[in-house]
């Protein structure tokens, strides 16, 4: 428990830190996130189900994640980011059926499948993080992002242990209930609300106080976040996996740390949004 807490500590100051930084910074600290994400999603669904090492599906997935970030991060001015997203994804499942057809029958069709998945799931959903950070009232939005993760997840807790009766998803998790997901939501929706007063203090200027806005950004939020948290645990199940790395200790792996993060960060980013007018 003592490792878990240190680790969460560091993990949070480096968040907070990046995120008031912003700009490339936070782009630059996701680069790594993402290709030992990505690496991690890849073990879990069998890229390489003999675990000979990295082969070549997982490598054009390593060139895709970086060309990705490096274009959102360095040409995001010059280039249409929708867009862009789109043509690596079509791009990296053309090399993929490219490597597929031309080394047959060394690679199965559920292998490819599998490389695109870990691609879009942790790189692609991650770099909203990054996306969001870089909106109009962008570090009011990235800590949103958290307080619809991880102190949800903390408020959920602390719910479920006060008042914790009826099994939200037995089989997944079987710590997790009804009443802390419930909990969570609401300590996500408060948290999210007082936050919007914060915005409104500093920067008074503002006709719009987003009150409404963060609380409804922390009511859906904080849903997503508890799906996102059981699909992870989803994918573990399947695949008979504990954690998925080891690489942060006390939690497992960047999946296993971020997992509500990465599913969650898009609907926030598209509800800020359409929902704060921003673009």
């Amino acid at each position: 428990m003592k490792t878990r807490v240190i680790s969460g500590v560091i993990i949070a100051a480096i968040c907070i830190a990046v995120g008031i930084v912003g700009g490339p910074a936070v782009g630059i600290i996701l680069i790594p996130c993402a290709l030992i994400g990505y690496h991690e999603l890849c073990k879990a669904c069998g890229v390489d189900p003999k675990n000979n090492g990295t082969n070549a599906l997982e490598i054009l997935g390593y060139i895709a994640i970086m060309m990705y970030y490096l274009g959102l991060i360095f040409e995001s001015a010059y280039i249409n980011l929708n867009f862009f997203t789109i043509v690596m994804i079509v791009l990296l499942l053309l090399s993929l059926m490219g490597v597929y057809v031309l080394t047959f029958p060394k690679f199965h069709a559920d292998q490819v499948m599998a490389a695109l998945f870990s691609f879009v799931y942790c790189p692609v959903l991650m770099s909203f993080i990054y996306r969001a950070r870089c909106l109009p009232y962008g570090v009011y939005v990235y800590a949103l992002i958290f307080f619809c993760t991880w102190i949800c997840d903390t408020c959920a807790y602390f719910a479920g242990r006060a008042f914790g009766k009826h099994k939200m998803a037995p089989v997944l998790s079987p710590k997790k209930t009804i009443e802390g997901f419930f909990g969570g939501i609401i300590g996500s929706a408060v948290l999210c609300f007082l936050l919007s007063i914060f915005l409104k203090w500093q920067h008074p200027e503002e006709p719009a106080s987003f009150g409404l806005t963060f609380t409804i950004i922390g009511l859906v939020g904080g849903t997503v976040s508890a799906i996102g948290d059981l699909a992870a645990s989803a994918i573990k199940r399947d695949h008979n996996i504990k954690d998925y790395g080891n690489c942060i200790p006390g939690h497992g792996g960047i999946m296993d740390r971020f997992d509500s993060v990465i599913f969650t960060t898009p609907i926030i980013y598209f509800l800020a949004v359409l929902l704060m007018q921003t673009k």
